[in-house]
């Protein structure tokens, strides 16, 4: 009886998790969890130190979940 390795390939997951920096220049940033295939993410939401809602792009992936 022979034994031999078997290599599986690793399924790649569905989401990740990206940073969102925000339009308005004050550097606040928040992480959140996108599908891998989509385009990159356009957010609007509350920025607390303009105290106003503004958006938001994706900066980086942060990793894969």
């Amino acid at each position: 009886m022979f034994l031999t390795t078997v290599n599986f390939a690793k399924a790649k997951s569905k989401t990740i998790l990206v940073q969102m920096l925000s339009a308005a220049g004050t550097g606040y940033t928040f992480n959140t969890k996108r599908n891998r295939l989509k385009d990159k993410l356009v957010l609007r939401k509350h920025d607390p130190f303009v105290n106003k809602h503004v958006l938001f792009f994706e900066k980086k992936k942060i990793k894969s979940i």
